[in-house]
């Protein structure tokens, strides 16, 4: 493999790529209700990339240009061996930033280690602070379990920890205030998410059950008082961030806005995805991809295919996507196999 960044991952609008999210399984021990159905059929296990093709289709991204990668899944860590890709990726030069998305059940056990493995950023979801409503959302989840977790995570010292709540009406919209306490209490962010189309459920109505950002934003500033929504850190992210004005803790906790529906934010698309079967997803909303696992297992396959590739598919990169609550989802994948 060559020197990092010896080129850049530019798309047809000029927006630069440099941050993937790289899906490990499409497995998970939940089943929340906005991400899949309860009876779910998931990868065969032949068409699932080895830690080996997921480091290499890594190191390839880091190559581009790309300072930052989020491991995935379904639920990441519960993917055998997964902490062997997590520390070589945490030692790869020309990553600034080596993040995960997880539903906590594992941190307890695994957040000092994925610490020193050279993670950096965390992504918890968190939708209830209620066991049994908890039960319900994720079907399978244990609050005390996850809690755990993320106490064991902030007690590990990531730089960055952030809660994601996807709230549904009449589910857990009466528990928005009580969540931000519990993360300005942890000195931690949280993000409310808005629900996102992806494959067909039957357990809600999505149009019934939206809350927008607005919404939420009007209630939590019933109790708190929020400064202007920006983007401090310059992620280019699909999060709005609010400071809570006289947050006790130094740093200051931050409510974070995700807005597919009420606020299109594809304009500061810096993201690709690859999910587990090797399927570069070009945009969230739509269904743009590469196949890299053919690239990988083609006979004379070189790591110069691999990144000719991904090169030559940012020419495929949408500008942006449409998602509609009022008709059956456009995209029928789930957000496990999408990839977080």
């Amino acid at each position: 493999m060559g020197p990092p960044h010896t080129t850049r991952l530019i798309d047809g609008f000029g927006r630069q790529v440099d941050y993937i999210r790289l899906s490990v399984t499409d497995r998970c021990d939940f089943r929340c209700v906005y991400c899949m159905a309860e009876d779910m059929t998931f990868a065969p296990k032949p068409n699932v990339l080895s830690l080996e093709e997921l480091h290499a289709i890594g190191a390839a991204f880091v190559q581009l240009g790309v300072r930052k990668i989020r491991l995935t899944g379904g639920e990441p860590l519960i993917r055998n061996n997964v902490m062997s890709l997590v520390r070589r990726l945490g030692q790869m030069e020309g990553l600034d930033e080596l993040a995960l998305t997880t539903n906590g059940s594992q941190l307890q056990r695994l957040a000092p280690e994925l610490r020193n493995a050279g993670v950096n950023s965390l992504n918890i979801s968190l939708d209830s602070l209620n066991p049994r409503k908890f039960r319900s959302l994720t079907r399978h989840g244990n609050l005390d379990q996850v809690i755990a977790g993320i106490d064991a995570a902030v007690a590990a010292g990531f730089p960055r920890i952030r809660l994601n709540a996807v709230i549904l009406k009449g589910r857990n919209d009466d528990e928005v205030l009580d969540l931000v306490e519990f993360a300005r209490q942890r000195g931690i962010d949280i993000a409310f998410i808005e629900e996102m189309p992806l494959g067909i459920i039957d357990e809600h109505d999505r149009a019934l059950s939206f809350c927008s950002s607005a919404e939420l934003k009007q209630l939590i500033m019933r109790q708190y008082s929020l400064g202007d929504q920006s983007d401090p850190e310059g992620t280019a992210g699909p999060a709005r961030y609010c400071h809570i004005k006289g947050s006790g803790d130094q740093r200051g906790t931050r409510v974070g806005f995700i807005s597919p529906h009420s606020h299109n934010f594809c304009h500061l698309c810096n993201r690709v995805r690859v999910t587990v079967e090797g399927r570069l997803l070009l945009c969230l909303g739509n269904e743009h991809s590469v196949d890299l696992r053919a690239v990988l297992r083609a006979p004379h396959s070189t790591h110069q295919h691999l990144l000719d590739a991904i090169t030559s598919a940012m020419s495929n990169k949408p500008e942006k996507h449409y998602f509609d609550l009022s008709d059956e989802p456009q995209i029928v994948r789930f957000m496990n196999t999408t990839g977080g």
